[in-house]
C-alpha cells in the first residue's frame, strides 16, 4: 500500500493490498487527513482524520476531472468488501457513467418540499384566499414535515397511505383534506414533468357524514330575535346577509360597494372571491336591498368593504383598513342566546377531554348551528317553495348539478302538491284547480 498525506504528496510504504489489520492500525494525523492506497485496485484506499475516523475513498477521472467518491466508513465497511465496490465502481466508469455526477443528480433532484413551494408561488395566488389560508396550513403541520425530504420522483402510494393515517389518528377530516392537497401538488408536479403518475390517487378517505343542518321558522325566529339584541352591528347585519343571500361567508365579509347596483338590486360577486373562480351574478331581494340601504349611509367609497375590520399598518407601514375577518365570537353569542348552543366537554385537538383543577370535565357552550348552516337554510326554503335545483343551483353558485342535489329531498312537498292537481282533474274531483293556458285563457 502507499500513503498519501494532508498535502497530497505520495510516497510508497508497501507493495501488498490493504487489509483490516492495516486500516486497524492506522495513526491519525496530526492535522488534515492520511490517505492510504490500496496496491491492488488502482485509486481505491482508506482516509483517516485528525480525529481517527476511517472511510474508503475511490479516485477516478470522468469528463476529464479528478474525483473522489466516498464508499463508506469503517468498521461498517470491511477492506474486502469495499474493493469489491470499488471494482464494480471502475467498470462503471470504464463505461462512460460518473458515481459522482449521480450523486450530485440526487442531490439536485425536487423534492416533496421543493414542489410545495412551486405550489405555492404557482397555484395559490390563483385560489380564494380562505383555502390559501388552509392550504398553507396543510403544508406546515403536515406535509413538509412528514414528507418534504422525500425525493419527487420517489415518492410512493405507501408514503402517502401513512401520512393518511397518521393524520387521522387525531383529525380524520383534516386527513382527507390533507391528501386532496397532496394530490393537486403530485398532479401539477406530473404536469411540470417531474413524475408520471400521481401516487395519492386511489387513498381510501375517511368516511365524512356530511351534516345536512338548515334552521326551523321557529328557530329562525329565535335567531332574529338574538340579532336584534345583539349591540355588534356590524356583525349581525353580516349574519343577517347571508341569510338572506345564501352566499358563503368569505364573500360576505370581503365584498365591496362596488360589486351592489342597489338600483337594480343586483349583487355581482367577482371570481376572484367565489369558490368557483367564476363571476356570479344574483338577484337580491326586497329584504336584502333594505338592509344593504340601510347599510349604505355617509361618504361610502365604492371600495369600501360593507363590513370593515380594525386599522391596521401594512409591511410599508401605512395605515390601511381591511375587512371584517371573523364573526365566530359574535355568531356563539347569538346562538347561545336563541337556544341554539349547548354544553359540552371541553377537548384538546387530539380530542381529549379538558379537566379543571379538580380532575373534572370542564364544560363549553357549543353552538349547535355552523354559520355555514345559514346557506343551507337559505337553500331549503327555496326547495321547499318548489322551485327547480337548477335555480336553487344558480342562486347558490354551484357549478356541478351534484352540489346542488343534496337539496333534492325538499322538493317532495311541492311536487306531491303539483301532481295532487293533475290527480284531482283527470279523476273529474277537481273543479276548483285551474289549468292555466300559455295563452292566458282558462280551460
Amino acid at each position: 500500500m502507499r500513503t498519501q498525506g494532508a498535502d497530497m504528496g505520495a510516497k510508497a510504504s508497501k507493495d501488498e493490498g490493504l487489509t483490516d489489520a492495516d486500516v486497524k492500525a492506522l495513526a491519525p494525523p496530526e492535522a488534515g487527513n492520511r490517505i492510504v492506497y490500496d496496491a491492488e485496485v488502482k485509486g481505491f484506499g482508506v482516509r483517516i482524520t485528525k480525529a481517527g475516523a476511517r472511510a474508503f475513498i475511490l479516485n477516478y477521472r470522468a469528463a476529464g476531472r479528478e474525483r473522489r467518491i466516498t464508499i463508506g466508513s469503517w468498521p461498517d465497511w470491511k477492506v474486502r468488501p469495499a474493493r469489491d465496490h470499488a471494482k464494480a465502481l471502475k467498470r462503471r466508469i470504464d463505461l462512460g457513467d460518473d458515481p459522482m455526477g449521480d450523486r450530485h443528480a440526487d442531490r439536485a433532484a425536487p423534492t416533496i418540499a421543493d414542489l410545495a413551494d412551486r405550489f405555492e408561488a404557482e397555484h395559490l395566488p390563483k385560489r380564494r384566499p380562505a383555502t390559501v389560508v388552509d392550504y398553507r396550513s396543510i403544508l406546515r403541520l403536515y406535509v413538509r414535515p412528514q414528507l418534504g425530504k422525500v425525493r419527487v420522483a420517489d415518492l410512493r402510494h405507501s408514503d402517502v397511505e401513512k401520512l393518511h393515517r397518521e393524520v387521522a389518528k387525531t383529525a380524520p377530516i383534516r386527513a382527507n383534506r390533507t391528501v386532496a392537497v397532496l394530490s393537486k401538488m403530485l398532479a401539477l408536479a406530473v404536469k411540470w414533468e417531474m413524475r408520471t403518475d400521481n401516487p395519492a390517487r386511489g387513498i381510501e378517505r375517511q368516511p365524512e357524514n356530511k351534516r345536512e343542518r338548515h334552521l326551523t321558522p321557529a328557530e329562525l325566529a329565535r335567531l332574529s330575535d338574538a340579532l336584534a339584541k345583539h349591540p355588534e352591528r356590524v356583525s349581525c347585519d353580516a349574519i343577517r346577509l347571508l341569510l338572506l343571500t345564501g352566499a358563503r361567508k368569505a364573500e360576505v365579509l370581503s365584498a365591496t360597494w362596488s360589486q351592489f347596483d342597489l338600483a337594480a338590486g343586483v349583487w355581482t360577486k367577482p371570481a376572484a372571491t367565489t369558490k368557483q373562480a367564476k363571476l356570479h351574478r344574483v338577484p337580491l331581494s326586497a329584504p336584502a336591498l333594505a338592509l344593504l340601504t340601510q347599510m349604505h349611509r355617509g361618504n361610502l367609497r365604492p371600495e369600501d368593504h360593507l363590513f370593515p375590520g380594525q386599522p391596521h399598518r401594512d409591511r410599508k407601514g401605512d395605515l390601511v383598513r381591511g375587512h371584517l375577518a371573523e364573526i365566530k365570537r359574535v355568531w356563539a353569542a347569538i346562538c347561545k342566546d336563541a337556544g341554539l348552543a349547548e354544553r359540552v366537554a371541553k377537548t384538546t385537538k387530539a380530542g381529549k377531554p379538558v379537566l379543571d383543577a379538580k380532575g373534572q370535565p370542564v364544560m363549553v357552550w357549543q353552538s349547535t348551528v355552523r354559520i355555514h348552516d345559514l346557506r343551507h337554510t337559505f337553500a331549503s326554503i327555496l326547495a321547499s317553495s318548489g322551485l327547480s335545483l337548477v335555480v336553487i343551483g344558480a342562486l347558490l353558485g354551484h357549478t356541478q348539478a351534484s352540489t346542488t342535489a343534496r337539496y333534492a329531498h325538499l322538493l317532495d312537498d311541492p311536487l306531491r302538491a303539483a301532481t295532487e292537481r293533475v290527480g284531482a282533474v283527470v279523476t273529474g274531483g277537481g273543479r276548483s284547480a285551474e289549468v292555466v293556458q300559455i295563452s292566458g285563457r282558462r280551460a
